[in-house]
């Protein structure tokens, strides 16, 4: 018996490390997202979150990358499962802007606020705001592309740029 709990000790242990070590991967980018950074939701009030998101951005000095899509883009679901799968990507992402998702889908187009906007391209397609307000770059996603994929260093390259200390173009 003590034999069997010898093995089972390390086992466990071994087991432990692999499980909390999965949990941190899993948990990489170790963030609380407001609800208008995580999903296209077709019932958001798109005014609510961009007051919420400029709100954010004034108290961590970051700016805005609004991002327009929804459920239905097979791109903005490849720009996710990116984001997902490249957590150095996803993390400094979400260090350097607060990712605000509008939903623009037919239930629901958010016509009054896509109208203060310039237009767009394709979707995703993403705006850069300052955290005062000022929007500093409209940006179909295709040239995050590398080979028909989103490509890391287009994205670190774009992140670095646009940030709020970034050269800002």
């Amino acid at each position: 018996m003590q034999k069997f709990f010898s093995r089972l000790v390390p086992l466990f242990l071994i087991c432990l490390t692999v499980l909390s070590a999965g949990q941190r991967v899993s948990a990489e980018p170790g963030l609380k997202l407001p609800v208008y950074s995580t999903s296209y939701d077709d019932q958001r009030d798109p005014f609510a979150d961009a007051r919420a998101a400029i709100e954010l951005a004034k108290s961590t000095q970051r700016n805005v990358l609004i991002e327009i899509g929804g459920n239905w883009c097979t791109w903005c679901k490849k720009m996710d499962a990116f984001l997902e799968a490249n957590p150095e990507v996803y993390q400094e992402l979400h260090d350097k802007f607060v990712l605000l998702k509008i939903n623009v889908s037919d239930s629901n187009e958010n016509e009054a606020f896509m109208s203060a906007l310039p237009p767009v391209l394709g979707y995703p397609h993403m705006y850069v705001s300052t955290a005062s307000g000022k929007m500093i770059l409209s940006k179909d996603t295709a040239e995050l592309l590398e080979d028909g994929q989103y490509s890391v260093k287009n994205w670190l390259e774009f992140i670095e740029t646009w940030q709020a200390n970034g050269n800002q173009g």
